[in-house]
């Protein structure tokens, strides 16, 4: 199987090639600069050059291959393109995108052209939007009976490694603002004021931790993932207080100095946690995690195996959610050969 990296010269692109590399099928590098790509290759790869403003000559480089995995962000400014050229290629597409109003444009905008092509497009998955999107999915099932009232969905990991492509990402994120969901309408979450329980969250319980653990809202994939499979009156994002803040701070100047490639130790040793709580309309409650890692690292794994599943396994075609593209219990009993971690509990 011949599976495309797009960005294939950056951080997370050389952890998709070499997950590509170890599952045993074959990487097709393709990116802006020949020279950044040809020192990833081993020398028997092929290297594909292909700017984002040359639609056909990137339609090209992904002729070949089953599938194309998008490491290369900002996507709200550079992940469009490939986009359109893994459907005109033909090819289904995935990419490791975490910024909210992106995912969103993506899932709305795309589906018809890739119906139309016979191929999916699931953005998303990367550590918290592939496992958040499922452990939510698999939380609500315990209280649907009765109808979902809420699902609350949380990034609990602390303040660890991140890349250059991360920070400049999450400055975009942070910059557009979040989303809540209420009623059927997504709309601009209430942060400094307003109503609707989306100013000053209860803390958060993080299994492994004492005490209740501050969180703040923040865009995150899930509030634009989950109510395409989950009908909930209501979905709502947060993260540690400490992390938001971090994001906060982001302007482009503190961007750029941030290192290309974390410290490998800090990244390795770095643990991710999703958390996800649903209540139903009878006031039963139930929450689940999923954690790991090194999420950079898992980011790949996750990549890599839905790509495959995708090809050997199929989905609909059209833009889908990870929750929606594969099963959800299946997919996260598959990162447990990677030191991942899950279960779903009664609240």
């Amino acid at each position: 199987m011949k599976v495309a990296i797009h960005g294939a010269s950056g951080f997370t692109g050389r952890l998709a090639v070499a997950e590509v590399r170890r599952r045993g099928f074959t990487p097709v590098l393709v990116g802006r600069s020949e020279e950044r790509l040809r020192s990833v290759a081993d020398g028997s790869e092929a290297v594909r050059v292909a700017g984002l403003d040359e639609p056909e000559a990137l339609a090209d480089a992904f002729g070949d291959c089953a599938v194309v995995i998008n490491c290369a962000g900002p996507f709200t400014v550079l992940g469009e393109p490939v986009i359109r050229a893994a459907i005109a290629a033909g090819a289904h597409y995935l990419d490791t995108t975490g910024e909210q109003h992106y995912i969103k444009r993506v899932l709305d905008g795309v589906g018809e052209e890739a119906v139309r092509a016979g191929v999916t497009v699931v953005p998303a998955m990367a550590d918290d939007g592939g496992p958040g999107d499922m452990i939510a999915h698999l939380v609500a099932e315990q209280v649907r009976a009765a109808g979902v009232a809420e699902v609350l969905i949380a990034d609990l990991r602390g303040r660890g490694a991140a890349s250059r492509g991360t920070a400049r990402s999450m400055a975009a994120v942070f910059e557009q603002g979040p989303l809540a969901y209420t009623d059927g309408q997504w709309h601009p979450a209430a942060v400094d004021g307003g109503t609707g329980g989306d100013v000053n969250p209860a803390p958060a319980t993080v299994p492994g931790e004492e005490g209740g653990v501050p969180v703040a809202v923040f865009a995150l994939p899930g509030v634009v993932t989950i109510p395409r499979h989950v009908r909930a009156r209501r979905v709502r994002s947060v993260v540690r207080t400490e992390v938001a803040a971090m994001f906060s701070a982001l302007r482009p100047e503190v961007v750029d100095s941030v290192p290309e490639i974390p410290d490998e130790a800090a990244r390795l040793a770095s643990r991710w946690l999703m958390l996800a709580e649903a209540t139903g309309e009878d006031g039963k409650r139930a929450r689940g995690w999923v954690t790991g890692l090194d999420g950079y690292g898992m980011t790949a794994v996750i990549a890599v195996e839905g790509a495959r599943r995708l090809v050997a396994d199929g989905a609909p075609a059209g833009a889908l959610t990870p929750a929606q593209a594969f099963d959800p219990a299946s997919f996260l009993d598959h990162l447990t050969a990677h030191g991942v971690t899950w279960q779903v509990t009664p609240a």
